[in-house]
């Protein structure tokens, strides 16, 4: 075993895998990993000459090699039937499937921009993000033919579906083995460390999400930084972290969110470890497929590491092969972290912040400091990443002070699609505003305490209270509308809201469910309704007092709520 410095000059020293270097060249200075690809492209051109398995779903299993096949004859259709060139955007709406994996990655290997469109989104969501990042092509699967028919025809995009065999689908969609040909060559494609590579969405605090724009460098350097991180804790955990088993990861969230595809999916493309997909979340599914696979890297959310401890089958299946159990998304609770600690023989507790703004690269905390250290998101200064603790004037705080949490690393994204003024509030000289508060303790390990964005943490799923508010307001029947958070158990937050309705009119909790279900996706629902007849409380300034609503309106001498 070594101590955390020990292990951190050893993995990151000159001549090793994960070499740090310091930048010399114009722009702020940041750590860097020296042999980092310089495209994306790089780690999928090493899929060739693989035979073993590299994804299993639903009975299916794909080699390194087929993954690679497919890309190479998807890449050539994407450049020669529909003319992608770089810097197109193409947009990806599937759930978790093969097919997914292999679409980014021939999107990325030609140099277009891969649009990660969430699934679960309704027709209403995806028309908007369609239109914001005006994609030259979208790759569906059958669920999400009808969502899209109706943009797609109206924007005269062209569609490509995946598993829809069968089905007839409306003019200008084409299903995937019509148009992708087995054995076509990849075409040679020039660009480089600098051209756009991904747009993730992210919710955003005026109502509609932001286009996240990054580029080859941005998450090649992301990618070599969870392994290199990795490697240190490994060193630092000792004998517990071997196992001798090759490294498998469960797929246990979406791919169109960060976390799923940069340190899970890429992951397991870069260094070649297993990729186990989950149709749907499932805990008892998910311990059996950790035993029969011997998964060794689970990352969800917290929510899910419940799930798997609370369910009644979890002394039925052999998790032994677990080496890590955590993920991010959302706080833990000690209690959590603690049980994960009993729970499994070898498994440990660990916890990352990152967003989509940083290619959900930042500091972590696993094993035994995390242990020690139950509420703290991990070391402020990390192998390539610093965080920094700032006050209203961007000015550095002492140590202990609560103030605005700054990042700083190569992982973070170059702005925001169309959103000159978003990019320049968030992005400052190298470093990114998160709009979170924290502090950094004495020994520097960084506490996040409270968040200056309106964000709802259900589950791992982000939730802006300003953009279900203003779906309320759409309502007829609404006068004034608050949204805010909820503690839950399992989830973590839920979504809560309090309605002053028009004078006359009537609505239930159920009819404004189902009026919101037309626009928004079904975790961003308000599961706990209140009404009131009197104005909502503000401040002097109009300013709505979301603080005071939970007590208000959500006691339990309230009888005014009504659960879901």
């Amino acid at each position: 075993m070594a101590t955390y410095d020990e292990a951190l000059a050893t993995v990151t020293g000159p001549g090793q895998v994960f070499e740090i270097t310091d930048p010399t060249g114009p722009g702020p200075s940041s750590r860097r990993y020296a042999n980092a690809p310089a495209t994306m492209k790089t780690f999928f051109d090493q899929l060739r000459g693989d035979d073993r398995v590299f994804i299993a779903y639903e009975g299916e299993e794909w080699s390194y090699n087929r993954v690679k096949d497919e890309i190479d004859a998807l890449g050539a259709t994407l450049v020669h039937r529909y003319g992608i060139a770089v810097g197109d955007r193409v947009g990806i709406a599937m759930r978790n499937l093969p097919e997914w994996v292999v679409a980014f990655g021939a999107i990325l290997s030609v140099g277009a921009v891969s649009v990660s469109l969430n699934a679960w989104w309704t027709q209403d969501e995806l028309d908007y993000a369609i239109e914001d990042s005006d994609p030259r092509l979208v790759l569906v699967d059958g669920q999400r033919v009808e969502r899209v028919a109706a943009t797609a025809q109206r924007t005269g995009i062209p569609v490509i579906v995946a598993r829809a065999d069968g089905v007839e689908l409306p003019a200008g969609m084409e299903h995937w083995h019509d148009v992708v040909v087995p054995g076509a060559e990849l075409p040679v494609v020039e660009f480089d460390g600098s051209s756009d590579a991904t747009i993730l969405y992210t919710s955003g605090t005026t109502g509609r999400p932001k286009g996240a724009v990054s580029t080859h460098d941005a998450l090649s350097q992301a990618v070599v930084a969870f392994a290199a991180d990795s490697s240190i804790f490994d060193l630092v955990r000792g004998p517990r972290a071997s196992s001798g088993l090759t490294p498998c990861f469960i797929l246990v969230v979406p791919l169109f969110h960060v976390t799923g595809c940069v340190p899970v999916m890429m992951s397991c493309v870069a260094w070649h470890f297993k990729l186990v997909i989950m149709y749907r979340w499932d805990p008892e599914q998910a311990l059996e497929l950790i035993q029969r696979h011997q998964v060794t890297r689970f990352v969800g959310v917290p929510t899910q590491v419940w799930d798997l401890m609370e369910s009644p089958r979890f002394g039925d299946f052999d998790t032994s092969s677990l080496s890590l159990v955590g993920g991010g998304g959302a706080p833990a609770p000690p209690a959590l972290v603690a049980r994960v600690g009993r729970s499994f023989s070898r498994g440990l507790p660990s916890l990352g912040y990152g967003m989509t703004e940083t290619n959900a690269y930042g500091p972590g905390n696993v094993g035994a400091e995390y242990e020690s250290h139950p509420t703290s998101t991990g070391r402020a200064r990390g192998p390539v990443m610093d965080a920094s603790i700032r006050d209203p004037n961007g000015a550095e705080v002492a140590p202990g002070e609560r103030g605005e949490i700054w990042l700083r690393g190569p992982t973070l994204i170059r702005g925001y699609w169309n959103r000159p003024a978003d990019t320049e509030a968030a992005l400052h000289e190298g470093w990114l505003r998160t709009g979170d508060v924290g502090r950094v303790d004495a020994e520097g390990f960084l506490y996040i305490e409270d968040r200056a964005k309106d964000l709802i943490l259900r589950g791992g799923e982000n939730v802006y209270s300003a953009e279900v508010e203003s779906a309320l307001y759409a309502l007829s029947a609404v006068y004034e509308a608050a949204v805010f958070a909820l503690p839950n158990e399992r989830l973590g937050e839920e979504v809560a809201c309090v309605v002053r309705l028009r004078s006359g009119m009537s609505l239930t909790a159920d009819e404004l469910r189902e009026q919101l279900a037309e626009h928004l996706a079904a975790y961003k629902i308000p599961s706990r309704v209140a009404f009131t007849t009197d104005p909502l409380p503000r401040n002097p300034a109009g300013k709505l007092l979301k603080r005071t609503m939970p007590g208000l309106y959500f006691s339990e001498a309230s009888d005014n709520a009504a659960r879901a």
